[in-house]
């Protein structure tokens, strides 16, 4: 079955970059969020975006108004709104969030519906199990920032069924992105292996072996990263990097999944990352 028309559930920075990855693919996609204030920040943070896109010459103003007008921010969540091939869900790593939203959207969705998440680490066959329809249930794990990174791990769930997988490996192509088939584990595969690498970082950074910003150039200039670890959770936001340590944690029960007490003091302070202003690195002062 074609995916036409597409929904996303959760205008940040992750919905956002997928909606805009989805348009610019002439597909149809509808932003939602649970308030106006959000859904219009989610779709300036697009159009900004398109801007400088069109600035850089990798597209022209025309090509950036069609790929607007093909995306429309909604706060209701309704049988019209709902009425879509696939629902993206790119909302908080909180499974009782979560449980919420595909409550919902199993209500209100047509039968054919595929429902999805976004989520980096939780399971997708007990996210799948909020709803009736765990054959048309699926990850769709993309990477930050989602316009740019041209991975997509694809996860299924124990009763995702090989036509509902067989139509997200086509979209995702469609969206010029490649497919990573992975178990459904605990981090999957990217995160499992990028999360405790960021986690170790934090303790060496605890432990007085370097600093901030000789650790992230250890990584840069060593190992040839485009970014440091330090840098790197800053930008997904410390918060969720300790949400996914917790959640490997708990899901393999291995002592070596352990979030670093300084992370934890990091997100307990409100030190996020970039969104908050502070985090390994001072924001506010740039």
């Amino acid at each position: 079955m074609p995916i036409n028309r597409v929904l996303v559930i959760g205008a940040g920075q992750m919905g956002s970059g997928i909606a805009q990855v989805v348009a610019q693919a002439g597909i149809p996609v509808v932003l939602r969020d649970v308030e106006d204030g959000l859904v219009k920040k989610g779709l300036a943070g697009i159009e900004k975006a398109l801007g400088r896109n069109v600035d850089k010459g990798k597209m022209t103003a025309d090509e950036k108004a069609a790929v607007l007008s093909r995306i429309t921010g909604v706060v209701a969540l309704d049988a019209e709104v709902a009425a879509v091939d696939l629902v993206i869900e790119a909302a908080s790593e909180n499974p009782a969030i979560k449980k919420e939203i595909f409550t919902a959207l199993d209500a209100v969705c047509p039968e054919h519906t595929i429902l999805s998440s976004n989520t980096s680490s939780l399971p997708i066959t007990a996210l799948a199990a909020f709803t009736g329809r765990p054959a048309q249930f699926i990850g769709m794990h993309f990477f930050n920032p989602a316009p740019v990174m041209k991975l997509v791990e694809v996860i299924n769930g124990l009763a995702t069924s090989p036509q509902t997988f067989a139509a997200v490996d086509e979209l995702v192509t469609r969206l010029g992105k490649t497919t990573v088939k992975v178990s459904d584990a605990s981090g999957f595969c990217g995160n499992r292996i990028m999360i405790p690498m960021i986690n170790e970082a934090v303790y060496a950074l605890s432990e007085g072996v370097a600093s901030v910003e000789d650790i992230d150039n250890v990584a840069k200039l060593g190992f040839n990263h485009p970014m440091g670890p330090l840098a790197l959770s800053d930008l997904i936001g410390n918060d969720t990097v300790l949400a996914i340590m917790n959640t490997l944690h708990e899901g393999f029960g291995d002592p070596k999944y352990r979030p670093c007490p300084l992370l934890k003091k990091y997100v307990a302070a409100g030190w996020l990352g970039r969104k908050s202003g502070k985090g390994f690195y001072d924001y506010a002062a740039k």
